[in-house]
C-alpha cells in the first residue's frame, strides 16, 4: 500500500477531527497598537485569559493608537509595560522595535502593513527586528486580514498528532498550505481552527 504524504495525513486528520468546515478567518484588529501589541507580547502565554483583555483594554485606552503614528507617539512618553500591566521587558522591546520600523517605511494604517506584507523585502525587513521570528511575520499578517499559516506548538502538536513531525517551519508550513488547498479551505481559516482546538485543551 502506498504510503499517505504528510498533506493528506493531515487533511485527514482535519476532517477526522474538525469536520468539514466552514473555518472562517480570524478577524484581527483594525487598532495598529493592538495589532502590534498582541504579536508581541503572546507568544507562550494563555491567549484568552492573558493577552486578549490586555489589548482590549489598550484599546479603550489609548483610541489615538489605532495607527502606527499614534501608538509611536504614546509609547514614547507613556510606559507599555504598565500600559499592557506585562512586564517583560524584551516583549516591550519588540513592541518598540517593530513600531520604529514600521514608521521608517511609511506603514501606518492596517492597509498599510496587509499590502507591505505582501512582499518579500517587507516580511525580510520585520524578521530583523530582535524577537520577531518566522512565526511572528506570518501571525502578524492574520491579524491584519492576510490568510497565512503561523506555525505554533499547537499547529506542530496537531500534526504531530496526524503523523507529521519532525519538519522544519518552513516546510510544515507548505504541508498546512497543501492540505488547506486540497481540503477547500483557507490557510488562515484552517490555522485558526486547528488554533481554537488544540489550545483549549492546554
Amino acid at each position: 500500500m502506498t504510503e499517505l504524504s504528510p498533506t493528506q495525513r493531515l487533511a485527514n486528520h482535519v476532517r477526522t477531527v474538525l469536520g468539514n468546515g466552514p473555518f472562517p478567518l480570524p478577524g484581527g484588529w483594525t487598532h495598529m497598537g493592538a495589532v502590534i501589541c498582541d504579536v508581541s507580547f503572546q507568544a507562550r502565554r494563555k491567549y484568552e485569559s492573558t493577552i486578549r483583555p490586555r489589548i482590549l483594554r489598550l484599546q479603550s485606552a489609548w483610541p489615538d493608537a489605532v495607527t502606527v503614528r499614534g501608538f509611536q507617539s504614546r509609547i514614547a512618553r507613556e510606559d507599555l509595560a504598565v500600559a499592557m500591566d506585562f512586564n517583560s521587558p524584551h516583549r516591550v522591546a519588540t513592541a518598540h522595535g517593530i513600531t520604529a520600523l514600521l514608521v521608517a517605511k511609511g506603514v501606518d494604517t492596517r492597509e498599510d502593513l496587509h499590502a507591505w506584507l505582501a512582499h518579500e523585502d517587507g516580511r525580510a525587513a520585520l524578521r530583523a527586528v530582535k524577537g520577531v521570528g518566522p512565526k511572528s511575520v506570518d501571525y502578524i499578517g492574520n491579524l491584519v486580514g492576510r490568510s497565512q499559516i503561523a506555525v505554533d506548538v499547537h499547529l506542530r502538536a496537531f500534526a504531530a498528532d496526524a503523523g507529521v513531525s519532525g519538519l522544519a517551519y518552513e516546510q510544515l508550513r507548505g504541508v498546512y498550505e497543501s492540505a488547506a488547498a486540497v481540503l477547500g479551505h483557507e490557510p488562515g481559516g484552517l490555522e485558526h481552527a486547528v488554533w481554537r482546538f488544540k489550545s483549549k485543551g492546554v
